[in-house]
């Protein structure tokens, strides 16, 4: 088994640092869009036996060193009671949003063995057919980004409703937020309990809040699971996408990794916060487009920046795009895997 990643995420010894991408499994690769084209994306996300295919092409086409489970993190509202419309145009849905308390009273914490049942069964067709390769990768998104898609009806650039509840009501959001943080945490679980080798909670608008208003809303949710979350020994990666100043906070809330976006210096996240967990990233996903020279040359700045040692995992500072060529994803993980051995001698 290429057991790198985990390695890396408990800080013990590698020969190289380990090399995924976030939304590796998607439209960048031919492959995935062949799959697509016979099916829309919840069906994929719903069928095991297409998840698990999407989730493996990226191990088999481009050689990363973890695979990650294909969904959505939206199948946990979807799973509370609110259907969840992925639209051509427009992305996630939601036709009627979270606007009250009452609305909030109406959710219920979905047991994922019944609700998720689809999830967990993609991953132990995963786990099969992986047969030890590389790690399985779980995710769920945190408490706070989920609301945000609940409380506006699909993506925001202004967030003006869950802005106006966050300041006129706080009292029902943080309700929601709390059914949240149970339901994340349940969801984790049972994805570590069908196979998950480890757990990451995307906190994709934690940084659209204040610093102080971070840490009220969506960093005690994130403390609230990582705390009470039976993991079994599997790693736990935060990636809080634009909170770069309360990285201190996040590493204090129990998880063995944190991964940072690409506007943080390595250098500096390493000197705060690297001798309490991993740190994940953090290569722009803009830069794939460049040429894969240049590809290597940013590859070695990000090496050097966090320097030698282990507790490092490579990744993108977000998701790769979809229209990156696959040639520039190979040089990728080529460059990684070749530059990186020089920084664990």
């Amino acid at each position: 088994m290429n057991d790198l990643f985990l390695r890396a995420c408990r800080r013990q010894r590698v020969e190289r640092t380990p090399v995924w991408m976030m939304r590796q499994a998607g439209r960048y690769l031919p492959e995935y869009r062949a799959i697509r084209a016979k099916a829309d994306f919840m069906t994929m996300v719903k069928t095991p036996e297409l998840a698990a295919e999407v989730t493996i092409q990226p191990v088999d086409i481009i050689g990363v060193d973890a695979a990650i489970i294909f969904s959505d993190i939206l199948v946990v509202p979807d799973a509370m009671g609110m259907p969840l419309e992925m639209v051509e145009s427009r992305g996630p849905v939601f036709r009627a949003p979270i606007r009250s308390r009452s609305d909030v009273d109406a959710l219920n914490v979905a047991d994922p063995e019944r609700a998720l049942r689809y999830v967990m069964e993609a991953i132990g067709v995963t786990k099969r057919s992986l047969a030890g390769r590389v790690p399985l990768i779980g995710f769920a998104g945190s408490p706070w980004t989920l609301a945000t898609y609940m409380i506006e009806g699909s993506g925001s650039k202004e967030f003006k409703h869950v802005a106006r509840m966050m300041l006129d009501e706080p009292e029902v959001l943080d309700l929601l937020l709390d059914k949240l943080a149970t339901g994340v945490r349940l969801f984790l679980e049972a994805q570590i309990a069908a196979g998950a080798d480890a757990v990451q909670i995307f906190d994709t608008w934690g940084g659209f809040l204040t610093p102080d208003h971070y840490k009220r809303f969506s960093l005690d949710y994130i403390f609230k699971i990582v705390s009470n979350l039976h993991r079994d020994g599997a790693p736990v990666i935060i990636f809080s996408k634009g909170a770069n100043h309360s990285l201190i906070d996040i590493a204090g809330v129990g998880a063995d990794v944190v991964s940072v976006d690409w506007t943080a210096d390595l250098a500096e996240v390493r000197n705060r916060i690297g001798e309490k967990v991993a740190i994940q990233g953090n290569l722009n996903p803009s830069y794939l487009y460049a040429s894969p020279e240049q590809i290597r040359r940013e590859v070695r700045s990000i090496l050097r920046k966090f320097g030698n040692g282990s507790g490092h995992i490579f990744n993108l500072g977000h998701g790769i795009f979809p229209d990156v060529p696959v040639e520039h994803a190979r040089a990728l993980i080529r460059a990684v895997k070749e530059e990186s051995p020089a920084f664990h001698g």
